[in-house]
C-alpha cells in the first residue's frame, strides 16, 4: 500500500472538474477506516460509497462494515469475473456495457507493477511515472 502522502500526492495530479480533493483523514489523522471519516463530512451533503464489486468478497472483514452498511448507499462498479449481485439491500450494482470497455482495476494495476508491466494505458501519465519513480507497489 502506498502512504498516504503517496496517495495524495497521485490524487493532486487528476483533472476531475467540479471535484475537491479532501485531506479530512489527513487532518485529523483518521484510520482509514470511512466510519471513521462520517462524523467529519458536512452534514448538508449526501453521500454514497463507491467500490468495485471485486471487494464485495471481503467486504464483511472492514472494520465497522455493518455500521457503514446502514449509514451509507452503496454503488458497485461491476468486474468482469464477478457476480453482479448486490449483497445487502442499499447496494446496486451498475450494468452497463460500456462500463466493462475498461475492466481495470486499482488491485489489477498493482499487480502489473510489481510483474514489471506497463501501466500507462490506465492511468495518466504523471501517476504513472510517480508510481515508476518512487517505486510503489513493488513489494
Amino acid at each position: 500500500m502506498a502512504s498516504v502522502k503517496d496517495r495524495l500526492a497521485m490524487t493532486k495530479m487528476l483533472s476531475l472538474p467540479k471535484t475537491k480533493i479532501s485531506t479530512l483523514e489527513i487532518d485529523n489523522k483518521l484510520s482509514g477506516n470511512t466510519i471513521e471519516l462520517l462524523p467529519y463530512l458536512p452534514k448538508e451533503h449526501s453521500y454514497t460509497f463507491i467500490m468495485g464489486v471485486d471487494w464485495l468478497p471481503s467486504f464483511t472483514q472492514w472494520g465497522s462494515w455493518q455500521e457503514l452498511i446502514k449509514k451509507l448507499p452503496f454503488l458497485v462498479f461491476p468486474r468482469s469475473g464477478f457476480p453482479n449481485e448486490p449483497l445487502y439491500e442499499n447496494m446496486t450494482v451498475l450494468s452497463h456495457p460500456l462500463l466493462m470497455i475498461n475492466d481495470i482495476s486499482a488491485t489489477k494495476i498493482r499487480e502489473r507493477v510489481k510483474q514489471g508491466l506497463p501501466i500507462d494505458q490506465f492511468v495518466p501519465s504523471g501517476v504513472a511515472e510517480y508510481i515508476k519513480t518512487h517505486e510503489l507497489y513493488k513489494s
